[in-house]
């Protein structure tokens, strides 16, 4: 990879990801007393092991859907900087939207870990705008970048809860 083209997925990764699960979660919880003591009930355990497990599904769904979009996508998953071909391998075989999945699933677990309220609310309002986003501006924009080719991919593929067994494309579809 060229240094231009590490530079643009720095700035993608800084720009995008970063700041939704780092930065905004920090600057939510600044003033919030953060609760880092071991867990005393059965419940506050529960809620540290699925905050555990939700982080690291989420950090594998982040970084493979990453992975997909530098090596197949040969582009960045920025809306400024859109991969030039459409992305069907890794984790998007099963759902179209596993790197928005992933970081779902790491506001949530830091919501669960840091018993916080108001990184709850933010996990919520981050996928609520997703849902939008998705549904009615990236989408499209998808369809008209990659007409039959996204068409194709979207009737076999679900937008959000994955296929159990991987869309592996036949012979002429995309891949």
């Amino acid at each position: 990879m060229s240094l231009a083209g590490f530079a643009r997925q720095l700035f993608a990764i800084l720009v995008l990801p970063f700041t939704m699960m780092v930065v905004v979660p920090l600057w939510l919880t600044r003033r919030e007393p953060v609760l880092w003591a071991t867990p005393e009930d059965w419940w506050s355990w529960v809620g540290v092991l699925l905050g555990g497990l939700l982080l690291l599904a989420g950090a594998l769904l982040c970084g493979s859907s990453w992975w997909q979009f530098l090596r197949r996508g040969k582009g960045t998953p920025a809306p400024w900087d859109p991969p030039r071909r459409l992305v069907v391998q890794g984790p998007y075989r099963h759902s179209r939207n596993p790197m928005i999945s992933g970081v779902v699933f790491v506001l949530a677990a830091e919501a669960l870990l840091l018993r916080s309220p108001r990184l709850a609310a933010w996990a919520l309002l981050f996928l609520l705008g997703n849902l939008i986003y998705i549904r009615f501006v990236e989408e499209p924009g998808l369809e008209s970048r990659f007409e039959e080719e996204y068409r194709r991919y979207r009737r076999h593929v679900p937008r959000w809860l994955p296929r159990l067994r991987p869309w592996i494309p036949r012979e002429g579809e995309s891949e």
